[in-house]
Parts: C-alpha cells; structure tokens; sequence
C-alpha cells in the first residue's frame, strides 16, 4: 500500500490542502491521504491556536465525500508537541513495514527540514513529496545535502497545484467579516459560522 500523509494546523483546513492532496494522490497513484492536525506545533508555540477539536472536526467535514482521505487524530491526542518523526514511525506499526509513506509538504517545510527532530531518521521511513508555495523558493537540494545526506533521492517535486489560500488570510477574512465562500468546502465555512471561529 502506498499512504499519503498531509500533517499540518489546519486553522483552518481549506481548498488549497484538498487539491494538494488531490494532486499526489493522482500523480503518486496512492491508495489514501491521511490528513493529520497537529495537537501542538512545536513550530507554532508563539501564536494562540483553535482547539484541535474544532481543527479536526473541520478536517473531517471537508473530508466528507472524498473517500480516498481520511483523518486521523494520532498527532492531536500525542500530548506535548508534535515531530513528524514520531508520526511516522508510529504509522509504520499501524499501517505495516510493507506500506510506502509519502509525507506531503511545502517548499518552505522542505527548507526547514534540517531543523526538525531527527530529519535523517525521519528521510529513512518515507519518501518526501514537495508542493510549491506562492512567494516562497524552490528550495536547494544540493546546499541541503550537505546537512541530509541522500535528501535528493528521497524528494519528489509536484509543480502543481501551486495555490495561494492561506489559513492566516481565512482567519483575517472572517476577523474582519470578509467572505470565504470559494476558500474553504462549504460544510467547513457554516462551522466556523456557527462556532464563531476566528471573531474578535
């Protein structure tokens, strides 16, 4: 089996991370995308976060339909921050060794990579998959090598879809009563309506 993992905040979950996935599913021929909140980002500790319960509700809202994702909540009942290493040693017991791991992630995740928990280890177990960002480089692999030896071999770059939706630019919209209409699933936009998300 080949599983796609998107970890992330998700605060909130929008279009952008859907055709991302959609994309290495496609292009990868994977037989799912497992969509992980992060309980605590460890990159994120300076900034207040929504509960993981409502990001992981809205996760699964915006999942409905789409039955090659699923979500799993592994990373937001780990107490204490979040490393991905971690998760995906975790998820290759749960999955099997035979299960082929795709971590999906950004341009500027992939420059940062040097700085996450056990990056070497963490290269062994999956293989890396690389989405574009707006207004963010393509990172270079060969200056990245020299800290993670064998990265080149393990990265796979997708060249689309290359979209620029934001979390922070949903949270401001809401916060100043702009629409979101075409930037999140529907479902998504009415609970963070009627849980009043993201007000002042």
């Amino acid at each position: 089996m080949k599983a796609g993992i998107l970890g992330g905040t998700f605060d909130p979950i929008h279009n952008g991370h859907l055709a991302i996935a959609e994309e290495a599913r496609a292009h990868l021929d994977l037989s799912e995308v497992l969509f992980l909140p992060a309980g605590q980002p460890w990159m994120k500790s300076d900034r207040p976060i929504t509960p993981v319960i409502h990001r992981a509700e809205m996760v699964l809202l915006a999942l409905e339909g789409r039955p090659y994702f699923k979500l799993s909540t592994i990373e937001a009942e780990r107490q204490g921050p979040s490393y991905s290493v971690d998760t995906l040693a975790r998820l290759k017991t749960e999955l099997g060794e035979a299960t082929e791991l795709f971590l999906v992630m950004g341009w500027d995740s992939l420059s940062q990579l040097p700085y996450w928990k056990e990056p070497l280890r963490l290269i062994r177990m999956c293989s890396l998959v690389v989405v574009g960002r707006p207004g963010y480089k393509r990172p270079d692999l060969k200056s990245l090598e020299v800290n993670l030896p064998g990265l080149s071999k393990k990265v796979i770059f997708l060249e689309k879809p290359m979209m620029d939706i934001s979390s922070t630019d949903i949270r401001d919209r809401v916060t100043q009563g702009q629409p979101i209409k075409y930037l999140v699933p529907p479902k998504v936009a009415e609970y963070i309506k009627e849980n009043r998300l993201y007000r002042k």
